[in-house]
């Protein structure tokens, strides 16, 4: 091959290489479109479209308050309100001597049996198992305040004055007192969800008390204060007395030696005697009368008697 040949080939590879690399970006940008095109996900709907997210998570009503007790009285008596966290720990709780829970459901417990027992009742509370006036023994109410699953036994003991009210769990086949309080009569109670709600009226307010479990016991965690009526305006304070006010004399002027400026008016006497017409126009005033000075008194001759 000749040299000229030669060169022409060479010159047309060089050609064919250079086309070819104006065609690679090309190549790659169509590459690239056709796989994020596979990438997008099946069943994208346009803009403006609906879509479909997957089933919707299913939506927890918030809890209802269920009262307890609603049937019972509820009469207006004050209460002091014990202060969150005055009390020194408690031991746990122990179990009720010689009682069970048949078959673990403690809706079974006979209460009767729980009041004689349980070392958390009082001599007093005992009264309602006899003929008591004033006395009473409610009927027990049945709620989850655990959060297991399980109901709790909640038992009122009525006295004279006084509401105690006991909370009771059961542990297996054993029944364990969570929760004593004192309260009024006439108090509400009720749950929301697991929590306990105890209220204690007064004239014109209300006291409400919140219980959550801790995992040992139910424990106190908020309380709050409502008004429910009109309050008592406070008594007038009595009037006091006033004192009677001095008042002092005026201080006397001081006179024109001790320094002081203004001039003290002396008063004149005026002349007795009669006034000249000269004097007078001088002080431009009018002449006055000459006083009139009476004379000594004169005896009156009686008249002569004829013998």
């Amino acid at each position: 091959m000749s040299t000229s040949a030669r060169r022409t080939a060479v010159r047309r590879t060089a050609v064919r290489r250079r086309k070819h690399a104006r065609r690679r970006p090309a190549v790659l940008l169509g590459s690239a479109l056709a796989a994020a095109a596979l990438a997008l996900p099946v069943g994208c709907a346009a803009p403006g479209e609906l879509r479909d997210h997957g089933a919707v998570a299913p939506v927890t009503p918030s809890p209802a308050r269920v009262p307890l007790w609603p049937g019972a009285p509820t009469a207006a008596s004050p209460t002091p309100v014990e202060p969150t966290g005055s009390r020194s720990p408690e031991p746990p709780p122990q179990p009720v001597p010689d009682l069970t829970v048949p078959g673990q459901d403690i809706t079974a417990v006979d209460v009767r049996a729980l009041v004689a027992k349980d070392p958390g009742v009082t001599q007093d509370e005992r009264r309602v198992l006899e003929p008591c006036a004033g006395c009473e023994l409610r009927a027990p109410e049945y709620r989850d305040l655990t959060g297991d699953g399980r109901p709790e036994l909640l038992l009122a003991v009525g006295l004279a004055d006084t509401v105690v009210l006991h909370v009771y769990t059961a542990s297996g086949e054993r029944l364990l007192p969570i929760h004593r309080v004192s309260l009024v009569k006439g108090f509400g109670a009720e749950t929301v969800g697991t929590d306990l709600w105890l209220y204690e009226p007064t004239a014109s307010f209300r006291t409400g008390r919140l219980y959550h479990w801790d995992g040992v016991r139910l424990a106190l965690t908020d309380q709050k204060v409502e008004g429910i009526g009109p309050t008592q305006e406070p008594e007038p304070t009595p009037s006091v007395a006033e004192k009677p006010v001095v008042e002092k004399p005026p201080a006397p002027r001081p006179s024109a030696g001790n320094g002081d400026l203004s001039l003290k008016t002396v008063p004149t006497a005026r002349p007795s005697g009669p006034q000249t017409p000269a004097s007078d126009a001088a002080v431009g005033k009018q002449p006055l009368p000459a006083p009139v000075r009476p004379g000594p008194p004169t005896a009156t001759p009686l008249p002569e008697t004829k013998p």
